[in-house]
């Protein structure tokens, strides 16, 4: 049967099927298209509960974010869900807190630089400070 060949409220129902069966068409490829849930871990300067209140609002009103994880005293972020590490560390800094990404291992402190060579012998003799007696 061709659609000519249907009455008004008939192509109607056509058309809404029609128009339902892409839309769950549309949805399901999007659903395919997902990626995986992804963990971002982010380094936040925190210094109390009221920046931690600022973190929970960001991340509670951010599209993806499955769940997080905020540590006061390690002043750790973990956000899981279908997010990208860039939206969530540019959302996370909205809260004007300085945020990077958190290191999976921390990088060992760096050796100190030698010391500076030492003045010559002559120098050593002098004394450090004078002070006048009166």
């Amino acid at each position: 049967m061709f659609l000519s060949e249907l009455g008004s409220d008939e192509v109607g129902v056509t058309s809404a099927v029609s128009n339902f069966l892409i839309g769950c068409c549309n949805e399901f490829d999007n659903i395919i298209t997902l990626s995986p849930l992804q963990t971002v871990e982010l380094k936040v300067a925190m210094s109390c509960q009221g920046c931690v209140g600022a973190v929970k609002r960001v991340l509670g009103k951010m599209e993806g974010v499955e769940t997080f994880d905020i540590d006061l005293e390690k002043q750790k972020v973990t956000v899981k869900g279908n997010v990208q590490p860039e939206a969530v560390l540019q959302t996370v800094s909205k809260t004007g807190k300085a945020t990077s990404y958190w290191e999976a291992a921390e990088a060992p402190a760096a050796p100190e630089a030698p010391a500076a060579p030492e003045a010559p012998a002559a120098a050593e003799s002098k004394p450090a400070e004078t002070v006048a007696a009166a």
